[in-house]
């Protein structure tokens, strides 16, 4: 590396966050970057450490560790220490393809797996990876890339998510037409309409879908492949199709009043929400209006984090947060060893937002509601809830019990259900006859991603089940790869 000794003679830093309290009054992203001097700085940080974990994503412990795109991390923060940025951008898109959704919205399990984290701080690898991207942009270095030449072979990918759009770009520049097919009315999926604008603006995804799109891949919109197209018509119009639906079947909490008005899933907020906000700036008020309402998320996580934040900005009159798992620790225990992901007590953006104006942190851990409660006209008035002890487990139940005796009610005006997702829908599935695993999800071998259906493949949480954005990308472009074998009997993707 560049400067051996970086990791001793520098502290972690991190760009500053604009003020909670005023970016709650607007959508806007509310990441800074550092300068350019900190930011070497931090790319100094990154040690000569021998075996770097950070660019060997794999999972461990049922968690992400490292990059799962195998990002080329120690080149780059040591091209950026050398103030080299476009070879730096160069080394960043050999494994990345959108590097600025990943260095605005990963949790960077990179980070987590950094050997400097051993001991010290990690190195702020998402934090030059973003800042990388932008001043690609910036300086105009990234631009269309059109393929030299086309082989004939056509390709139908169904949504447009990371995992579509990775696998669109990938096979697009191995010469092959693509059509990308997205049911809503944006392309983009979850990075359109399920990740919120302060912590992905939207202009960013449609720029880098105007790029693809001059490089030739063709986009349909509003078509919901099974309902507005059979799915059968694709394998009849294209050479192979690969599915990259997502899983957007969300787990739902079947409790007593759960079908009260006011009792929502988290993505009909985070859709309509944003939908609205491209529209008409939400003039149009075609979303769950979270204004003066008191408003309890159940469960944590990017999505349930999603919701506070958003809620924060319509002016809500409370925020609670409920998380049925135990408050994590402040640093790693003994059975949360490095290099697995950390499993530590962490303040997001929402959190903080909600901790500002309403003078402490939203959450309450080891909670678990039990009844929704509503008024004559069938509108949510409160819930019911008691804590929980995973310490004793239910016999063939639960892996926890609930605490005689701790039971409150709250009121409660909305409440949005972020407890995760099931797997994808069915209907392309049932229409093509591929098969499922036994959690739904469509069945392909990972590395391959072959269904069942000759010429039929799935990649991203369709086929391993809702995870990263990271993960997606990778499935995307290893799908890619494989279907380009199948099309043309040998590969030069990665």
């Amino acid at each position: 590396m560049g400067k051996p000794t970086g990791f001793k003679e520098f502290e972690r830093t991190l760009p500053e966050d604009r003020d909670p309290t005023l970016r709650i009054l607007d959508w806007n992203e509310f990441h800074d970057h550092l300068p350019v001097d900190q930011l070497q700085e931090q790319g100094a940080r990154c040690m000569d450490c021998g075996v770097p974990f950070c660019h060997t994503g794999g999972i461990m412990a049922n968690m992400a560790s490292g990059c799962p795109i195998n990002n080329l991390i120690p080149e780059w923060n040591d091209l950026v220490y050398r103030d080299r940025w476009r070879d730096a951008l160069n080394r960043l898109h050999k494994t990345n393809n959108f590097p600025e959704f990943t260095g605005r919205v990963c949790p960077a399990p990179c980070e987590g797996a950094c050997v400097l984290g051993i001991t010290d701080p990690p190195v702020t690898i998402k934090s030059i990876e973003q800042s990388i991207i932008d001043r690609g942009f910036k300086e105009g270095w990234v631009t269309a890339s059109p393929p030299s030449k086309r082989t004939g072979k056509s390709v139908a990918i169904v949504g447009s998510g990371p995992a579509g759009l990775a696998a669109a770009a990938q096979l697009n520049q191995a010469g092959h037409n693509v059509t990308v097919y997205e049911r809503s009315d944006r392309i983009g999926g979850l990075l359109m309409y399920g990740i919120p604008n302060m912590k992905l603006e939207k202009w960013i995804v449609q720029r880098r879908v105007d790029l693809m799109a001059e490089e030739g891949v063709q986009f349909v919109t509003n078509t919901e492949i099974g309902k507005d197209l059979p799915a059968t018509q694709l394998m009849e119009e294209f050479d192979a199709t690969i599915l990259c639906v997502g899983a957007t079947k969300p787990r739902d909490l079947p409790v007593p009043g759960r079908d009260l008005n006011g009792v929502h899933f988290a993505m009909e907020f985070l859709h309509g929400n944003t939908k609205s906000l491209l529209d008409s700036d939400h003039k149009d008020a075609n979303y769950i209006n979270a204004k003066g309402k008191n408003v309890i998320v159940i469960g944590g996580g990017d999505t349930g984090t999603d919701c506070l934040g958003t809620a924060m900005r319509h002016g809500c009159n409370s925020l609670i947060n409920f998380e049925i798992v135990n408050e994590p620790p402040d640093e790693r225990a003994a059975n949360n060893p490095w290099p697995q992901w950390p499993r530590i007590f962490r303040v997001d953006y929402g959190h903080a937002e909600a901790a500002a104006k309403f003078g402490k942190d939203p959450r309450l851990f080891q909670i678990e509601t039990t009844e929704f409660i509503g008024d004559d006209d069938g509108n949510l008035k409160a819930l019911k809830a008691c804590e929980v002890d995973w310490s004793k487990p239910t016999p063939d139940g639960p892996p926890f019990s609930r605490v005689p005796g701790t039971e409150q009610t709250f009121e409660v005006d909305l409440v949005f259900l972020a407890m995760g997702f099931l797997g994808p829908e069915q209907i392309i599935a049932e229409q093509l006859g591929v098969s499922t695993d036994s959690r739904s999800n469509f069945q392909a071998e990972y590395g391959k991603y072959a269904t069942n259906i000759d010429g039929v493949f799935a990649s991203g949480d369709c086929r391993r089940g809702q995870s990263l954005i990271v993960w997606a990308i990778n499935e995307g472009r290893e799908a890619a790869r494989e279907c380009d074998r199948y099309l043309m009997g040998s590969t030069q993707l990665p």
